[in-house]
C-alpha cells in the first residue's frame, strides 16, 4: 500500500484553535452532538486536542483542518494539514 493512500485513511477534523501553546503546538477544540441515553435529546460536546503546527501559521480563531498522525510528543497525536478559514482582525 502506497503511502498517500496509508494517510488517506487516517482520522482528519476540522476545529477552531483555541490556544499556541509554545513553538509549533496549538490547541484545537472542535464540538460534536450526541444523543443523551435516557432523555433522547441531543447534547453539544467538546473536545480539546493538541496539535503538531510545524510552519506556525495557525493563529488563535482560525479553523483549521488536522490529521491523526503517529504519537510526536506526550499529548500530540494530530498535525495541521491546512488553514480552512483565518481569524477576523478587528482593529
Amino acid at each position: 500500500m502506497s503511502e498517500s493512500a496509508q494517510r488517506n485513511s487516517r482520522k482528519t477534523i476540522i476545529g477552531q484553535v483555541t490556544s499556541r501553546s509554545g513553538d509549533k503546538s496549538i490547541k484545537v477544540t472542535y464540538d460534536y452532538k450526541v444523543r443523551h441515553p435516557l432523555y433522547q435529546k441531543e447534547v453539544k460536546r467538546k473536545t480539546v486536542v493538541h496539535v503538531h503546527d510545524e510552519k506556525n501559521e495557525a493563529g488563535v480563531g482560525d479553523r483549521v483542518l488536522i490529521m491523526e498522525t503517529r504519537p510526536l510528543s506526550k499529548l500530540k497525536r494530530f498535525r495541521v494539514v491546512e488553514v480552512v478559514q483565518k481569524a477576523p482582525v478587528i482593529g
